[in-house]
């Protein structure tokens, strides 16, 4: 990775549309590089049609990415799943340059019909299980079996909204002061500060081959592993307070890695739907022993999501890759929050209903 970029992710841009965001990042991204987008082989962009309100959506962003005359992919998934296709092709020798964009704008639709409408519609979409209530369902289990109650979960959520106000990246001014916020139960035990805020934006990351990468940057951010797993579609079929399937990915990240443990990573960027699911992923990539997350968050733990992560700025299709650049960043030194001396980071995504599918990815700068 020689460059990345986004705008800035807020609840609502009522006034810019798609391309105008999209056309920021990838603007951005370019900048300062010596790319052009002629320079560009490729371009695979991660949104949802659903989220656009229109068929094939893509097609009518070609422009503001860049993509006319070139070969276009969509990937119906995280960014990050772009980002690993993209990834492969430079790596398998048919590409040197590619262009990755992931977007949503989630003000502009019904964020639990788009959640709901990937249900099965015969058995599990006519109950009314959306989003929220299966998130509790896990939220249930978690804690009774975990020996927490509702209020500690405020340990990761105010700290996440705590990190994104110094976020320039985040549309946010201040930590919430609303009670309402962190005490009235949205669906129980979870309440409305333990679920993901949705936010509108666009990030973009470009790639490059090795060679082509030594002549952009002296600190190309190098991708040294990649895995993804999918849980089973049926809420019920799936482990009841646990997530396998990112146990699965981070397993094959880090053994394409060649290292041992998400523990020897400077930085760890994890995408969370709810504080629950943050602390459940923290687990199963092997950061904490299960049921004991919580002291991650309650130790202050600098190296884990230092951007505030996912709870705050939900960019939904994109989170996974606004983690890549929130990292990514920090290794190059291309923020002012600077690297806290990092040289290596672990970047986590999810997508589908209740957090059915993950993807890890596994990078480091020279030292």
């Amino acid at each position: 990775m020689v460059n990345s970029a986004q705008t800035v992710l807020s609840p609502s841009w009522p006034d810019r549309q798609h391309i105008d965001l999209i056309s920021e990042a990838v603007v951005r991204v370019l900048k300062g590089t010596g790319i052009r987008i002629d320079d560009v082989d490729f371009v695979i962009d991660s949104g949802s049609d659903f989220l656009d309100g229109r068929s094939i959506s893509n097609c009518g962003f070609l422009g503001a990415m860049g993509a006319h005359h070139k070969e276009e992919s969509r990937v119906e998934e995280d960014g990050l799943w772009a980002l690993t296709y993209g990834a492969n092709k430079i790596a398998a020798g048919s590409a040197s340059v590619g262009l990755i964009i992931a977007y949503s704008k989630p003000s502009e639709s019904i964020v639990s019909n788009f959640w709901a409408d990937m249900l099965e519609p015969f058995t599990q979409r006519p109950i009314g299980l959306d989003h929220e209530s299966a998130a509790a369902l896990y939220g249930q289990r978690y804690l009774a079996r975990a020996g927490l109650v509702a209020d500690d979960l405020q340990a990761v959520s105010r700290r996440a909204y705590r990190l994104a106000v110094s976020n320039a990246g985040v549309d946010l001014d201040a930590v919430p002061d609303d009670e309402a916020f962190w005490s009235e139960e949205v669906s129980s035990p979870l309440r409305r500060a333990d679920f993901a805020r949705p936010v509108d934006g666009a990030v973009a990351i470009l790639l490059a081959s090795p060679d082509v990468a030594d002549q952009i940057t002296a600190r190309p951010v190098w991708i040294t592993g990649m895995g993804s797993a999918i849980d089973q579609h049926f809420i019920a079929a799936r482990e009841p307070d646990s997530l396998p399937a990112a146990t699965a990915a981070a397993k094959s990240a880090l053994r394409m890695a060649g290292t041992d443990s998400a523990k020897d990573y400077d930085l760890v960027e994890l995408s969370g739907a709810s504080t629950v699911g943050e602390l459940m992923v923290a687990e199963a990539i092997g950061l904490a022993e299960p049921y004991s997350a919580i002291e991650l968050y309650r130790n202050e733990t600098a190296s884990l999501n230092p951007s505030g992560g996912a709870l705050p700025a939900d960019v939904i299709m994109a989170t996974g890759l606004v983690r890549v650049h929130e990292a990514s960043s920090r290794l190059a030194g291309r923020t002012d929050s600077g690297d806290i001396g990092a040289s290596s980071a672990l970047v986590h995504g999810t997508g589908g209903f209740s957090m059915q599918n993950h993807c890890v990815v596994t990078m480091e700068v020279a030292s």
